[in-house]
């Protein structure tokens, strides 16, 4: 089975470069708008008085038009997925808008690697920021029985601290970081139930790598669909989930991912940054990301991809073409 791997020869080194130098400016930008521009007071509520706390918004302001562009997106989908021989499951809201396009964004679609983003998210909403230090270690058969993990190969005899380890999970896809960083939260039942914590119930985490990209014909195990991640990412924008400094930790490492730069990074105008997490394994093939057009509140973007050959691999193009159709079609804030 083909597991997702660091794109090499797709793109120049000079577009890698720009992308990533382009996404790493933007972080500020991004968190700025998220933590702060959309800030919002929230007072206690058990009646006893005290601090208030601060909580971004994601909501759209009362007075903006809100629109669905599904239909208008449609076609254009239906038309990529025949000449993909795929089926693409697409969630779309803007932030700034309300403006939301879905294409079978309650389909259910293996999620591969971009569980990595919540797993990481979890560990920081369970493990104080000290205890992250907490150096871990590991076999080299634990990095020969998880497959890919660029990152944890090289430190099987020294090990990494927790948050080292959550990085590597989301910028470099390492599947062993995945496995540890799992253990941290409970295994997948730890990690089902924190998403389950902020609302989520269509996801199902069942397995660890690399088992969980391998999708069962009938089998809902390792599946969620693209509204669920959407709305998981919304949680984390709007403060339900992490609070200001680990959610802007977490954006950062998601800038830095070093396997989206053909995907949904790829699909967007020059000058969005783009917070992704991408996940491949055969013909599954997804990206998930806070996209954030300059001068402006984030998108939140769930593209889910799979071959309908099941020998068939995955085309990145796909997802890149079908963030493009979607985010194109978006209406411009007035």
């Amino acid at each position: 089975m083909r597991t997702e791997t660091t794109p090499a020869a797709v793109t120049s080194t000079r577009r890698a470069t720009a992308a990533r130098a382009t996404a790493a400016l933007a972080t500020a930008a991004l968190v700025a708008l998220v933590v702060g521009g959309c800030a919002q007071q929230t007072a206690p509520s058990d009646g006893v008085s005290g601090p208030t706390t601060t909580t971004p918004s994601t909501s759209p302001s009362a007075t903006a038009a809100t629109v669905d562009v599904s239909a208008d997106v449609a076609d254009d989908l239906a038309a990529l997925e025949a000449e993909f021989d795929a089926r693409v499951g697409v969630s779309v809201v803007d932030t700034e808008t309300g403006a939301t396009a879905s294409h079978r964004a309650d389909e259910r679609f293996g999620y591969a690697s971009s569980l990595k983003a919540l797993a990481a998210a979890q560990l920081l909403h369970d493990v104080p920021a000290e205890q992250r230090e907490e150096v871990v270690t590991w076999t080299a058969a634990d990095v020969e029985a998880a497959g890919y993990s660029p990152v944890t190969s090289e430190h099987v005899a020294d090990g990494l601290t927790l948050a080292q380890l959550a990085e590597a999970a989301v910028r470099k896809s390492d599947n062993t970081a995945l496995n540890i960083v799992l253990d941290r939260v409970g295994g997948p039942a730890g990690l089902d139930q924190g998403l389950e914590d902020i609302g989520d119930t269509t996801t199902e985490v069942v397995g660890r790598e690399p088992d969980l990209n391998t999708i069962e014909p009938g089998s809902t195990d390792d599946t969620s669909t693209p509204a669920a991640f959407t709305a998981d990412l919304g949680a984390l924008l709007d403060g339900r989930w992490l609070d200001d400094p680990d959610r802007a930790l977490l954006l950062d490492w998601m800038s830095g991912n070093a396997t989206g730069d053909t995907l949904v990074r790829a699909g967007v105008p020059d000058g969005w940054a783009v917070a992704d997490k991408s996940g491949g394994a055969g013909g599954i093939r997804n990206d998930v990301a806070v996209v954030t057009p300059p001068g402006r509140a984030p998108v939140v973007v769930s593209v889910f991809t799979t071959r309908n050959d099941p020998d068939a691999r995955y085309d990145d193009a796909l997802v890149a073409r079908a963030a493009a159709i979607v985010l194109g079609a978006l209406p411009t804030p007035s």
